[in-house]
């Protein structure tokens, strides 16, 4: 049947055995309730109800259908049901996505909340890509720099992504290490190959130092970091670098311009369901330790 409006209507119908009764359930116009009445009966070519001054009375053909039509409103419950408790479940994917010079402080985090919640499958993505979250790409998504502006969702701020400039031991032997800022005119770096990058520290890169002095250029944060402990000359990494790289120097103090806000994103149809609730309270619990290197 192409339409269930009616065939519910029509359950109702004979379910209260008035037409002002199946109004008041479905919140409709008793007008709306004859007109879909009417509209069924004529479609299946056969009288459903009989009339008569107390209401409606199904006919032999009306209780054929009310019964599949009660079957069919039935399972409609139970569906519903298992949907409302699938929001309060803890179980099935959980979609977070981030910068990937996120993940050595995301995955751990990620591991810890899978560990607290053991039927809970995480998909991590990172890379530059935006996750249209208003089609269910992501759950969760933790973006720097300006704040997200699409409709629908909801932004919250996390701190900032705390950003040092770093040099390999083996770069300072052989080029030595920079005591100030004017010092950084006579070093080799390590930086973004798109010119106009949107990092935080581009605009400050570029008032201090010049483009010729970047001589390993990468694309992403990753190659980035493994070109600074290689040796390949001074670049910026987010401060917990440290952690795995205990070696790297960081040069020169840091500066706030280098760093960017941090926002937690999600969208509305999703923010308000147990799972995400859950992990929001998790993230936000832990991420004043993301600054410590």
């Amino acid at each position: 049947m192409d339409n269930w409006d009616e065939i519910r209507t029509a359950f109702q119908v004979a379910r209260m055995g008035t037409v002002s009764g199946a109004a008041d359930v479905l919140g409709v116009h008793h007008a709306t309730v004859i007109r879909h009445i009417d509209a069924l009966e004529g479609r299946l070519g056969v009288k459903l109800f009989q009339r008569h001054a107390r209401g409606y009375t199904p006919t032999e053909a009306g209780e054929d259908l009310m019964r599949v039509a009660k079957a069919t409103d039935d399972q409609f419950g139970q569906l519903e049901g298992r949907i409302k408790g699938q929001g309060r479940s803890m179980e099935g994917e959980l979609v977070v996505t981030s910068l990937e010079t996120m993940a050595p402080v995301m995955v751990p985090l990620l591991s810890e909340f899978q560990q607290a919640h053991p039927d809970i499958i995480v998909r991590y993505l990172t890379g530059t890509r935006l996750f249209r979250l208003e089609y269910g790409e992501a759950h969760v998504a933790l973006r720097a720099g300006p704040a997200p502006e699409e409709l629908d969702n909801v932004v919250q701020a996390l701190g900032r992504l705390p950003v040092g400039l770093f040099a390999s031991p083996d770069y300072i032997a052989r080029h030595g290490r920079p005591e100030s800022i004017e010092d950084l005119a006579q070093h080799r770096f390590v930086g973004p190959d798109e010119e106009r990058s949107r990092v935080p520290y581009s605009k400050w890169m570029t008032a201090h130092v010049a483009r010729s002095q970047v001589m390993f250029r990468t694309m992403d944060w990753y190659a980035t970091e493994v070109a600074v402990v290689a040796g390949a000359g001074i670049g910026f990494l987010p401060v917990w670098a440290q952690r795995a790289h205990p070696e790297l120097v960081e040069v020169i103090p840091r500066d706030e311009d280098w760093s960017g806000p941090l926002w937690l994103v999600t969208h509305v149809d999703l923010h308000r369901t147990h799972k995400v609730q859950t992990f929001l309270s998790f993230l936000k619990d832990r991420a004043p330790d993301w600054s410590m290197a």
